[in-house]
């Protein structure tokens, strides 16, 4: 079908490029630095980007990351506009002020385009929750929905996209100088797993913890059944994501389809975490997203 309008997102949707460029979005690139060398958040375009990063990491070595900022966005947002319209969802401002970039870019070429309109969407999303709303966005595109009516719905929506995880390695929260030594030594000899969720404005929130991973995984999948549409009757698309964590990720699922008996299959997908989202998680984090009530 024609489309009437670009759809665009950004890499740290946390799925694979072939997917989302398969879709027919077009995608803006994040980079990370390990010393003075900056790599490309990849999207699985290369299979040995991911490895090369958590080489780096097994290496003690902590790769910094930094926000979008306008002239990269303008750039980006030229060779789109010149062939029509544009909606851009952007990476949640709880996670990164990139989005105050694009809007400044989005104002800047309204000068230059004033026959185009370029829109900015703050997702308030992070991750794959980040690519969920994407997602959903893009079935809405195929089935022709205008460009204002699709603002409008994820202006409405993003707020009910539960960021649901857990993550079993202290260790690099503490070389990241997120946690304290002492407190991170403590946590690891008791086996301690925190449990976090996005808020309303799409910031991390621990707002628990456990002994052990099983009880990590339990926790979790308790939660979306509090939180989902319909609870356990939930049937809608889950995505999981995983930092290095493939075997927790596929257990995860599991559980997920024994306690939802109407989630089919298809529904439930597994993706890596990019490398922007684990320069700051780490290894060893599960992340579960899906419909739900509105965010606290």
């Amino acid at each position: 079908m024609t489309r009437k309008f670009q759809l665009s997102c950004e890499s740290t949707v946390d799925m694979p490029y072939s997917v989302v460029s398969g879709r027919g979005l077009s995608v803006l690139f994040y980079h990370y630095t390990v010393g003075d060398v900056e790599y490309t958040d990849d999207m699985g375009r290369d299979p040995e980007a991911l490895p090369k990063f958590y080489g780096f990491i097994a290496a003690g070595k902590v790769p910094k990351t930094s926000q979008l900022n306008t002239y990269e966005y303008v750039g980006y947002f030229r060779p789109l506009l010149e062939k029509g319209d544009v909606l851009h969802i952007n990476f949640g401002s709880g996670m990164t002020p990139s989005v105050n970039n694009a809007r400044e870019a989005a104002r800047q070429l309204r000068e230059e385009f004033p026959h185009r309109k370029l829109t900015v969407v703050d997702s308030l999303c992070s991750s794959s929750g980040y690519g969920l709303l994407v997602d959903e966005a893009a079935d809405l595109w195929d089935r022709g929905m205008e460009m204002d009516e699709l603002e409008e719905w994820l202006l409405e929506n993003c707020g009910s996209i539960h960021h649901q995880f857990f993550t079993t390695d202290i260790q690099y929260f503490r070389r990241s100088g997120r946690m304290s030594g002492p407190t991170a030594t403590i946590a690891s000899i008791l086996n301690i797993c925190p449990i976090l969720h996005l808020n309303a404005e799409g910031r991390i929130i621990a707002y628990s913890k456990v002994r052990g991973k099983k009880n990590a995984m339990r926790t979790t999948v308790d939660e979306m059944e509090k939180h989902a549409v319909g609870g356990a009757k939930y049937a809608g698309k889950v995505f999981i994501s995983h930092a290095s964590a493939p075997a927790d990720a596929e257990e995860v699922r599991e559980l997920i389809l024994q306690r939802f008996p109407r989630q089919i299959k298809e529904n439930v997908r597994i993706f890596n975490i990019g490398t922007i989202i684990a320069s700051h998680c780490g290894p060893g984090t599960v992340a579960v997203f899906f419909w739900g009530d509105e965010r606290e």
